[in-house]
């Protein structure tokens, strides 16, 4: 029973809020006036991604080819009122049924799909970003905590916090760079890398579906036209 106390007495060892608030509250400062500010909410933003399953374009790659078979059997107006979630297969379909060039489809859709990874690695630098600050500011706080402690070398007293405060800040910009950080960029890497080869797999389906439907929309603008 008397482990309990003099473990939260030895943890209590570590926590310094002086040094929480250098290394904390300076990474978060240096990050913010790094990254402009829309960067920094979608690295915010992208922690919800984090726990989700990994990105699937399986799901999509079925409704393309029930959409596919709609167009077939209705004509290619009734994808029109199909509802599809996903926006890159939404802004696709909507060019097919506009009628707009193959090349047109197939441009969009790389360049949504190139958007995308910009807008991850966006949010991924941001957290790489407080990686590399992150033992600056440990450092920034040891060199407060020893000139605290050599400035008030007659109080022996003061000594042991000003040392506290030079240790315990590198302690937390070790630990704040490499496992909180660092594996968030990590980890939001690889998801926009699963994402983007994901995403790779929709564009031949929706290519070949414009290349199908857009003679037929084609003939019969042509046919009412005249």
């Amino acid at each position: 029973m008397s482990t309990t106390p003099e473990f939260a007495q030895a943890l209590g060892a570590f926590f310094d809020p002086t040094a929480i608030g250098i290394v904390v509250g300076g990474a978060a400062l240096a990050t913010v006036l790094r990254t402009p500010w829309r960067d920094l909410k979608r690295g915010i933003a992208a922690l919800a991604v984090l726990p989700r399953r990994r990105f699937d374009a399986q799901p999509m790659l079925d409704q393309i080819a029930a959409l596919g078979r709609i167009a077939r059997r209705h004509g290619t107006i009734a994808l029109d009122r199909s509802v599809i979630t996903d926006p890159d297969v939404a802004a696709a379909i909507a060019s097919i049924v506009d009628a707009a060039p193959v090349s047109e489809t197939a441009d969009a859709l790389i360049q949504r799909r190139r958007a995308r990874i910009e807008r991850h690695t966006a949010a991924a630098d941001m957290w790489s970003g407080l990686a590399e600050v992150a033992p600056a500011m440990g450092m920034v706080g040891t060199l407060i905590g020893l000139v605290r402690m050599f400035t008030a070398m007659d109080d022996p007293a003061t000594i042991g916090g000003a040392m506290a405060v030079a240790l315990l800040a590198t302690l937390y910009g070790a630990l704040l760079a490499n496992l909180v950080a660092l594996p968030i960029a990590t980890r939001l890497r690889r998801r926009a890398r699963e994402e983007a080869t994901e995403r790779a797999r929709l564009e031949a389906p929706l290519v070949a579906l414009a290349e199908r439907e857009r003679p037929k929309i084609q003939s019969i603008r042509g046919a009412n036209a005249a």
